[in-house]
């Protein structure tokens, strides 16, 4: 497994990797805000396609992201839900709120 990270990519999207758990997500929470601060696109997807592993950390995440995006005028969407991330979702309720924001 590889290790876990956030970048902006070269459209304004946010690319999000490796595995999301309680030891990634604290600095993947942080370092994703100052990318979705300093995108300068009014939209921004979040591109899950190499996201290896997820707990309900991963979750957690996406969903900060979407607010921090909204919280900033940007519309925000997922691309490439990973299985065990939809799994959650759609146990925790929030489907909804990932695939049609």
């Amino acid at each position: 497994m590889s290790e876990s990270a956030v970048r902006l990519g070269d459209a304004g999207e946010l690319l999000i990797s490796g595995v999301l758990d309680y030891r990634s997500g604290p600095s993947l929470r942080k370092q994703g805000l100052a990318l979705i601060k300093s995108s300068p696109g009014t939209a921004l997807v979040l591109d899950c396609s190499a996201v290896e592993k997820s707990s309900s950390v991963g979750l957690a995440l996406l969903l900060a992201f979407i607010r921090d995006g909204q919280g900033l005028g940007k519309t925000v969407s997922v691309r490439a839900l990973p299985d065990d991330m939809r799994e959650i979702a759609e146990v925790s309720g929030v489907t909804e709120i990932l695939l049609h924001p």
